[in-house]
């Protein structure tokens, strides 16, 4: 029997094996990982400023890392730190230990109450680290000091701090249970109990304080004369006492030792003599008064001396200050003294434009034409009971051009019967375009569109007049027209983010985008918006060159703001690019998310426009077509596309991109990606419908504004609103005889490869005034670096990097060296000033 359960206890020896080794490992795992966390994280705090501008460089060999662990160090102290939680990013390693033991089935910690401690302090670490250092380093991280700026904006300074130390008071009450009544319950048993060590110690009756007066009495004077008392009977005389000594049991020769140890009561701590080979032989003295428990503790004040007693003692303790951080406080001052900052006021007086600019064609009630829907209604019955497709329920919906019947199904229709029979609904209604939505969306009945005989007219007045667009509240609102139940349709742009049109020639893709932009014109002012439009035709977009000082912008160097060539398109997408970086680094400074947040800052005066900030402005592309630039360019204007589409969007730069050939050679699949929203005009084939939409019925349109919108969820169908051309000219001209700006919005320069390799001869005459100042910096800092000349000349980006080709030109600095530092040509600066002088004369 022995053997037999042996054998079968072996394999499960085995197996545990095998099952510990992977425990084993995720342990050690995790307990590693841990370790790589925090020593990442450290030597992130350490050497984060040198290493913050090499985010993103993970795979440059050529860029080294301060951190401990390289690029992936100080990838995850960035990660953790500076982009999350701040100093509280240490839990998390902390967190990694306890999962990694707890694995290991070590009962080092609690797991469950570890992670829920650990969860409360990373919620709160952060936002006390953002109250303390207002977003300055990155202890509290991007987390922190949102919630902190929150917060503050909505309770202020003080209630923050309320906030804070409220919840950290509140976490210790419930964690150690302080309530009041639980604390004056612990205090009243820890009473209790050292009464009752004490009485524990003594006999139950009023001899034993007696003995004790006497013990110290006896013990003191024997100390004060340095006498040694002895007695040979070992035991103590009580006279007018019949009860036994508390001292009856102790032996001759005994030594007596008083031992203060911590965590004992206040009559311990105070009797601290220690008395060794004392023989005792005592009488108790008659008429000593009676002592009760509670004169026994308080020996403090027995021993205390009369001297001590005679000192007053006061105690006073400092207020506490609120502080408030300089930067809020100049803010808060600002404020009151200028108010926020009104980005209008260049131009105060700057009118929006009237309704009256816009042509009135009259009553565009729908009108009800009964014979038309019932004559619709009874072929559309007839010729589904002929294919054996019966109906439970019709209904019309009459819109401005196109007519919706609703059908539900009996009970056994199929929808893809119903579907099949678009061609023979259209056949036998004699209409241009018979479109079938089946099902239609949060509905249970299937939708047949059919254009009407007579269709209405859909003005741009009408709908700009409209209370919903007038009312709105949208940062960039767009009207299109009307929906088929007569219903305004709008649509914010800034929420789209990027807009892909196409339609045939003539099918209303030029309408469209005119009733795009002025619904713009008619609801920002200049400061808030600028436009950037493309015109590879050169007459569609030719109109709005008159608002150039209000509404657009472009190059430096350019001299029409509505760009044309293909070379100058490539250029201003370019500096499109480099205006969208520039404007992450101004919102990543602020710690804003996007451009709402980030003009609100400004506005409330807690940006500081010595550091770079300004009022950021929205920025709407407009490309007329598209395809023509991807034939004659290609991938150099398909790329920043792409990435303007890309990460555009939250610094306020948004695209409308039309074409009329939208094949897959134009609307490519990275260009399709990152446009969700989509409108199609009629197009030719259900191929071209698919490519623009990625679903057939923009080829059943009827034209003349007749579109198709897909927002990413659904699609539907708009009768886009007219607006003709002495409409839009009125428009221009209203708002180009007012008072503009100096010039229209200059974009960035952008200065291509090609550009680089030759710069024009250097003219000693048209050099600038701060060319001789930025050389000096140049060759005293060996950096030849545009962003350099900008912080200390106090220079925009245009100006410092004219100044910059100019050293190129004369020979001080290199070539352009992509992200790199141009080289310095000079060496010293005595050598400089002679090449100076050489210059001048």
């Amino acid at each position: 029997m022995e053997k037999k359960s042996s054998k079968q206890t072996a394999p499960t020896s085995e197996s545990g094996k095998i099952l510990s080794k992977p425990r084993i490992f995720f342990g050690l795992t995790f307990i590693v990982f841990a370790g790589v966390l925090t020593l990442s994280f450290i030597s992130y705090l350490m050497n984060w400023k040198a290493d913050q501008s090499q985010a993103g460089t993970m795979l440059d060999k050529t860029i080294q890392s301060s951190n401990l662990f390289g690029k992936l160090g100080d990838w995850l102290g960035n990660i953790f730190i500076f982009e999350s939680i701040g100093i509280a990013s240490f839990i998390i390693a902390f967190l990694f230990v306890v999962f990694g033991t707890m694995i290991l089935k070590k009962k080092i910690f609690k797991p469950w109450m570890t992670f829920g401690h650990s969860l409360f302090f990373i919620c709160w670490l952060p936002i006390l680290f953002g109250a303390i250092t207002k977003g300055q380093g990155v202890l509290s991280g991007v987390y922190g000091y949102q919630i902190m700026d929150s917060l503050s904006a909505i309770i202020g300074t003080v209630g923050l701090w309320v906030v804070l130390v409220v919840s950290i008071a509140l976490y210790f009450i419930l964690e150690f249970n302080l309530r009041p009544s639980s604390v004056k319950a612990k205090l009243s048993e820890l009473n209790d109990n050292t009464i009752g060590r004490v009485k524990s110690m003594m006999p139950n009756s009023d001899e034993n304080f007696e003995a004790d007066q006497e013990l110290e009495e006896e013990i003191n004077s024997n100390e004060a004369l340095n006498i040694k008392v002895t007695d040979n009977s070992g035991s103590i005389n009580q006279n007018n006492s019949k009860k036994e000594s508390p001292f009856k049991e102790s032996k001759p020769e005994a030594d007596i030792e008083t031992i203060v140890t911590p965590n004992k009561t206040s009559f311990e701590e105070e009797v601290k003599p220690t008395i060794s080979s004392v023989n005792l032989s005592l009488e108790t003295p008659k008429n000593i008064p009676a002592v009760t428990p509670e004169d026994a503790f308080d020996v403090k004040n027995t021993f205390s001396s009369p001297a001590n007693e005679d000192i007053k003692f006061n105690v006073e303790v400092a207020p506490v200050v609120d502080i408030i951080d300089d930067t809020d406080r100049q803010s808060q001052e600002l404020v009151e003294k200028h108010g926020l900052y009104d980005h209008r006021l260049e131009l105060a007086k700057f009118q929006m434009p009237t309704i009256d600019l816009l042509k009135d064609y009259g009553n565009e009630e729908i009108s009800i034409n009964k014979e038309e829907l019932e004559e619709n209604k009874n072929k559309i019955v007839g010729l589904l009971k002929n294919f054996n497709v019966g109906i439970a329920e019709i209904k019309a919906t009459i819109g401005p051009t196109v007519t919706l019947y609703e059908i539900v199904p009996e009970a056994g229709i199929r929808v893809a019967s119903i579907k099949k029979l678009q061609d023979d609904i259209a056949l036998n209604l004699s209409a241009l375009g018979i479109r079938i939505i089946a099902p239609m969306p949060g509905k249970g009945t299937i939708g047949i569109e059919v254009p009407r005989k007579n269709p209405t007219m859909v003005s741009m007045r009408s709908v700009i007049a409209s209370q919903k667009f007038q009312n709105t509240d949208m940062d960039l609102p767009v009207v299109f027209g009307k929906t088929i139940s007569n219903e305004v349709f709008m649509a914010d742009l800034s929420k789209m983010p990027h807009l892909l049109m196409a339609g045939a020639t003539g099918q209303g893709k030029s309408v469209g985008i005119n009733a795009i932009l002025t619904s713009l014109l008619y609801k920002k002012h200049p400061s808030e918006l600028k436009f950037v439009m493309v015109d590879p035709k050169k007459v569609e977009l030719s109109l709005y060159s008159k608002i150039e000082r209000h509404y657009l912008a472009k190059l430096p160097d350019a001299e029409e703001a509505i760009i044309t060539d293909t070379n100058k398109v490539i250029n201003t997408l370019n500096s499109l690019c480099v205006e969208m970086d520039q404007r992450y680094d101004l919102l990543k400074n602020a710690f804003c998310k996007n451009l709402k947040e980030y003009n609100k800052k400004f506005s409330e005066r807690k940006l500081n426009p010595e550091n770079g900030h300004r009022y950021l402005p929205y920025i709407v592309l407009v490309v007329d077509e598209f395809a023509d630039l991807i034939m004659t360019a290609g991938k150099e204007v398909e790329l920043p596309i792409a990435r303007l589409a890309q990460l555009a969007r939250a610094v306020g730069i948004h695209l409308i991109v039309a074409t009329q050939r939208p094949s897959v050679n134009v609307i490519t699949g990275m260009i399709k990606a990152n446009f969700p929203a989509r409108a199609a005009f009629r197009v030719i084939s259900s191929v071209d419908s698919r490519t623009i939409l990625d679903s057939p019925g923009a080829d059943q349109l009827i034209g003349k504004g007749d579109m198709l919108y897909f927002n990413g969820n659904e699609i539907l169908r708009l009768q886009c609103a007219f607006v003709d051309t002495p409409e839009v000219e009125r428009l221009a001209e209203f708002i180009g005889e007012q008072k503009g700006y100096a010039s229209a919005f200059l974009l960035p320069e952008y200065v291509s490869e090609d550009a680089t390799s030759t710069v024009g001869a250097f003219d000693p005459n048209e050099k600038d005034a701060l060319f001789e100042d930025a050389a000096r910096i140049i060759v005293s800092t060996q950096q030849g670096s545009t962003s350099m000349l900008q912080r200390q000349l106090k220079l925009g980006y245009n100006r410092a990097g004219r100044i910059m080709d100019q050293l190129e030109a004369s020979g001080i600095v290199g070539g352009f060296n992509g992200a790199k530092a141009r080289e310095v040509l000079i060496s010293d600066l005595h050598s400089l000033e002679q090449f100076l002088e050489d210059l001048r004369g």
